[in-house]
């Protein structure tokens, strides 16, 4: 039996969606180079570069570059998706502290409106 202890596994993130956001939201905000206006927009910004991560994994995932082949995998596209996605979040948290009751309305508006009710 060995001496040493198996390492702790890291700790979890937060239980739900939206304290993982702004928990991420005050780190970035802790860390920010520009605040105010300029902030904000950067940080939306950060969305066309997030995007462009997911379009370099779908060429590299179908190896539409024939100089460098299969890249990323599929299981790259979806994680660059996600990171999307939070990254959109993120931009819409700091753009207002009621980015979840902003966005839950929103998905309903569009759920009505693509599906009915």
């Amino acid at each position: 039996m060995s001496d040493h202890l198996p390492p702790s596994p890291p700790p979890s993130p937060a239980a739900g969606l939206w304290d993982s956001v702004e928990e991420l939201c005050g780190w970035l905000d802790a860390s920010r180079p520009a605040d105010g206006r300029e902030g904000l927009l950067l940080r939306i910004i950060k969305l066309s570069e997030e995007v462009g991560e997911v379009a370099e994994a779908v060429i590299g995932a179908t190896g539409q570059n024939p100089r460098k082949g299969t890249t990323h995998t599929w299981d790259d596209v979806q994680a660059e998706l996600c990171d999307v996605a939070l990254t959109a979040l993120i931009a819409l948290r700091t753009l207002t502290p009621d980015a979840r009751e902003v966005f839950t309305g929103h998905l309903e508006r569009v759920r009505r409106r693509s599906l009915g009710d």
